[in-house]
């Protein structure tokens, strides 16, 4: 057991540990049970990110509380699947996991995409918001081909480290562990578009409970996600839903999905409980994950 000193008992029988590969299976589950909809294979890229990254609460043997607190580098961490099994929700099991959490995340800037529910007891805990992340939804109907393009590629043939420069400003801190498996990994497609010999953009898109995501969703100019983004669609099946998670200050994102005629499922709060760092907004077309950031 893995002392977390914030985590004082509200019964003898309840603790709080730094969970295993397997117990992040569990949280994913509960994930899936809220309607958040995670990808099949998403677990071992959140591992890979931080083993240490992940909290499980525990009253007696039985799990009925997780977080994660997933740390990029030195200065950043994100903060997701903050969840309580239903059955034992209000009375305090949550709020001692969370106060868990920020402890081990203590002296980081801490982002986190809030449910709308849960906005206002995340100000409580000094957080900010900073933009809204919409979630769009798409259904492919009829015909579609995918067209042959040969600026975009798979992002396999490129060196990782371009990858990884092309993908740093998009973060707030260094996340090349998870990128290099989240680009990896089973079932998903992975393109880039290269201009005059040059990585102008990227994207991912992965099977999840529920259709496809695609994210992130990264580019120099509107056309060429859009490009990016059609290639990706023409891997999904007919009549496969697919989201992509927007950040609405993103004009430009907002127009694609008009352009694809997309609908408003779901919406989060980008939050942070120190400044918002700068990030190339107007680039950014999909975000990678609601739950690592």
């Amino acid at each position: 057991m893995i002392k977390i000193k914030s985590a004082e008992l509200i019964n003898k029988n309840y603790t709080i540990k730094i969970a295993s590969r397997e117990e992040i299976d569990i949280a994913v589950e509960w994930a899936a049970q809220e309607g958040w909809n995670p990808g099949l294979f998403d677990a071992d890229s959140y591992y890979s990110c931080d083993p240490e990254g992940f909290l499980v609460g525990y009253l007696g043997d039985e799990a009925i509380a997780s977080i994660s607190v997933v740390k990029y580098g030195q200065t950043f961490g994100f903060l997701g699947f903050y969840i309580v099994k239903p059955e034992y929700r209000g009375q305090g099991y949550g709020f001692k996991i969370w106060q868990a959490g920020l402890e081990h995340l203590n002296g980081r800037n801490i982002g986190l995409d809030g449910v709308v529910e849960q906005q206002r007891n995340y100000k409580k805990s000094g957080f900010a918001l900073a933009y809204r992340n919409i979630r769009y939804q798409l259904i492919p109907m009829g015909n579609r081909r995918s067209q042959q393009n040969s600026e975009i590629i798979e992002l396999s043939v490129l060196p990782f480290k371009i990858i990884e420069a092309y993908d740093k400003p998009f973060f707030p801190d260094n996340r090349s562990a998870f990128l290099n498996a989240w680009i990896n990994q089973k079932q998903s497609i992975a393109l880039g578009i290269v201009k005059d010999e040059k990585l102008c953009g990227y994207g991912v898109i992965r099977p999840c409970r529920n259709g496809y995501k695609i994210g992130p969703l990264f580019a120099d100019k509107p056309a060429y996600a859009d490009e990016l983004f059609q290639a990706l669609l023409a891997s999904v099946k007919i009549g496969q839903a697919v989201y992509l998670d927007i950040p609405e200050l993103n004009q430009a994102a907002l127009n694609l999905v008009k352009k694809h005629n997309m609908d408003i499922v779901f919406e989060t709060a980008r939050m942070y409980c120190q400044k918002q760092p700068e990030l190339p907004l107007e680039r950014l077309y999909g975000v990678t994950s609601f739950e690592l950031g």
